[in-house]
C-alpha cells in the first residue's frame, strides 16, 4: 500500500484579505477615536492658564536666535506682504497649550497627493483646515522636474504643508497675542546685538554683495535713504530680505534694481584690479625717473 503526498491547501487558513483591511481599519479609528475623547477630556480637566500661557510666549520670543526667525517678508503687486513665519506659529501653539496641528496626506494618485493641514483648539473646539493637492514635482532653472524618490516627494509635501498649517494656526490662536509676539521679537533682536549698527550694516552689505551681487546702491534705493541714514528698523528689514533670499521664498529682483547698477563678474573684477596695479606701477615708474 502506497501514499501519496497531497499538496496542503492553506486557505483555510488564511484571514480574507478585505476582511482583515477592515479589520485593521477598524481599529485605527477606534484609537483615533479614543485620543480624541482622551484630548478633549484633559483639555476640560486642565484649561489653559490665558496669562500663563502669554508669559510663556513672551518668555520665548526673547531667545535671538526665535527672534531672528520669528518675520517673514516679501514683496508682492507693489507692496510688502510681512507676517509671523512657521516657526513662530509652532511656537505660539506650544505654549499656547490645547492645542494639536499638523498636515496628513489623505490620497496620492498618478503623482499628485492630497493633503490636509490643520489646528485645532482643543478647549474652545475651534478648528482650521485646508485640503489642498500638492503635484509631485519641481520647478529648477525653467524646467520642471516630475520626482518619484519618496524622500523627495515627502520634503515637497512637507514643505508646502508648512505653510498651510501656519495659516491654520494663525487662524485659532487670537491675533492680539500674535501682535504681541512679533513685537516682542523686535525687541529682542533689537536689544540681542552687542556691535553698533554701523559695523552690522557694514558687514551685511559686504554679505549682499558677495553672495548676491547686490550693491549698496541697490540696497540704498530699496530702504528708500542712503546708508548714513539707516536705522534699527532698516537693518531688520534688510536682515528680513536676507532670510527670504536665504529661505528661497524670493529672488532679488523681487526687492533690488539689479539692471540700474551694474554689478561686474568676477572675471571683470580681476580685469579692475589688475589695472588698479598697472596704474600704480606707471605712477611708481615715473617717479622713479625724475
Amino acid at each position: 500500500m502506497t501514499f501519496e503526498e497531497q499538496p496542503i491547501d492553506y486557505s483555510n487558513y488564511l484571514p480574507d484579505a478585505p476582511q482583515a483591511r477592515s479589520v485593521a481599519a477598524e481599529m485605527v479609528a477606534t484609537r483615533q477615536s479614543e485620543q480624541v475623547k482622551a484630548a478633549l477630556f484633559s483639555a476640560k480637566q486642565f484649561p489653559r492658564d490665558q496669562q500663563a500661557s502669554f508669559n510663556r510666549i513672551m518668555q520665548a520670543c526673547q531667545r535671538k536666535k526665535l527672534a531672528e526667525e520669528a518675520a517673514y517678508e516679501f514683496p508682492k503687486g507693489g507692496s510688502k506682504v510681512t507676517g509671523p513665519s512657521i516657526r513662530l506659529a509652532e511656537v505660539l501653539a506650544q505654549n499656547w497649550g490645547n492645542m494639536e496641528y499638523g498636515v496628513v496626506e489623505l490620497d496620492q494618485v498618478n503623482g499628485v497627493s492630497k493633503m490636509e493641514a490643520y489646528a485645532w483648539d482643543i478647549e474652545t473646539n475651534t478648528r482650521r483646515s485646508m485640503i489642498f493637492n500638492v503635484t509631485h514635482e519641481r520647478k529648477a532653472k525653467g524646467r520642471i522636474n516630475k520626482l518619484d524618490d519618496p524622500r523627495d516627494i515627502y520634503e515637497l509635501t512637507a514643505n508646502m504643508g508648512a505653510r498651510r498649517v501656519r495659516a491654520c494656526i494663525l487662524g485659532v490662536i487670537p491675533g492680539d497675542i500674535v501682535d504681541a509676539a512679533l513685537d516682542r521679537c523686535r525687541q529682542t533682536l533689537k536689544d540681542g546685538y552687542t556691535e553698533p549698527l554701523t559695523d552690522r550694516l557694514r558687514k551685511a552689505l559686504l554679505k549682499f554683495q558677495e553672495k548676491y551681487g547686490v550693491s549698496k546702491e541697490m540696497i540704498e534705493e530699496y530702504v528708500g535713504c542712503g546708508q548714513d541714514a539707516f536705522t534699527e528698523n532698516d537693518f531688520l528689514k534688510i536682515a528680513g530680505v536676507w532670510r527670504s533670499l536665504s529661505d528661497n521664498m524670493a529672488k532679488r529682483e523681487d526687492y533690488f534694481n539689479i539692471t540700474k547698477v551694474h554689478v561686474p563678474s568676477n572675471a571683470e573684477e580681476e580685469f579692475l584690479k589688475l589695472q588698479e596695479v598697472e596704474k600704480k606701477e606707471d605712477v611708481v615708474h615715473d617717479i622713479s625717473t625724475e
